[in-house]
């Protein structure tokens, strides 16, 4: 009888439900326990966003043109919403590199030996992934005040901006994770999260005012998912350069980027554990 009892407890969705959310926890702890003994990794995450801050603010400040104004502060101010959620993009292609890194070496077949949820593992380096990113963009801030960033919104505003990219990072590291379990070598990860990024991240409004773009090019960059969270941005920042296109998405930015972000998630998420039970399978 008690075997029995047991068993249903065991069985509860509740009970199942919190076990996932457990081991969800132990895995970030030791994927953040593996960054802190690692530190190169957070590092060299560190280096590239600062040098596009310093780079674009410089070299191109002062030369394009942000609702007719050529002012390097100017540029400066609608920049760092496009540096801020070019950051938390890219680090897809780090979350897929580490899921292939632990498929490679065979750290996944251990996690198959003990008794914990499958989403688990997936979950768990992704909360870890989405811990960095917010110590990235805490540093990133700081820079970008450095060089002469400004917000001119509430301080709730510029928490709300930040959430929201957080919760696009989080979404995109969904992404990778498909990657990083389709590929055979870290080394196939890191190219195939780069390769998408770049044209994700360029053709939009993160750099450049995208009403100067050729129509058909406009269109994309209006409805892109990261347009979304880099307009949303600057609008909570109270930052120049928010849109006039007609696009809804260009409309009503924060609740696209909201709407973006949970159906990447549901999508990829779905695809990763998929990928994971078959591949452990």
């Amino acid at each position: 009888m008690s075997a029995v009892t047991e068993s249903v407890r065991v069985a509860s969705p509740g009970n199942a439900f919190s076990r996932s959310v457990r081991d969800s926890l132990v895995v970030a702890k030791r994927n953040l326990i593996r960054m802190v003994r690692i530190p190169e990794v957070v590092i060299f995450g560190l280096i590239q966003p600062i040098m596009f801050v310093v780079l674009f603010s410089y070299v191109f400040g002062g030369s394009l043109d942000i609702g007719g104004s050529t002012s390097p502060q100017v540029y400066r101010e609608f920049l760092m919403a496009g540096i801020f959620a070019q950051t938390v993009t890219f680090a897809t292609a780090g979350a897929g590199a580490g899921i292939a890194e632990d498929m490679h070496k065979g750290l996944i077949d251990r996690f198959r030996s003990l008794p914990m949820a499958r989403g688990a593992v997936l979950t768990g380096r992704t909360l870890a992934d989405m811990v960095q990113t917010a110590l990235t963009l805490l540093v990133l801030a700081v820079v970008a005040l450095l060089v002469g960033w400004r917000t001119h919104t509430s301080f709730g505003e510029v928490l709300g901006a930040f959430g929201l990219l957080l919760l696009t990072g989080y979404a995109f590291t969904w992404i990778g994770a498909v990657i990083g379990l389709s590929v055979r070598t870290p080394e196939a990860a890191t190219s195939g999260g780069l390769v998408w990024l770049f044209p994700v991240t360029f053709v939009s409004n993160a750099f450049v005012d995208s009403s100067n773009m050729t129509p058909w090019l406009q269109h994309i960059a209006d409805w892109n998912p990261f347009s979304a969270t880099v307009q949303a941005c600057r609008e909570l920042f109270g930052n120049p350069g928010v849109s006039t296109s007609d696009a809804w998405p260009m409309q009503h930015p924060v609740w696209a980027s909201v709407m973006y972000s949970v159906l990447i998630i549901a999508i990829f998420r779905t695809l990763a554990v998929r990928k994971y039970r078959s591949a452990a399978a």
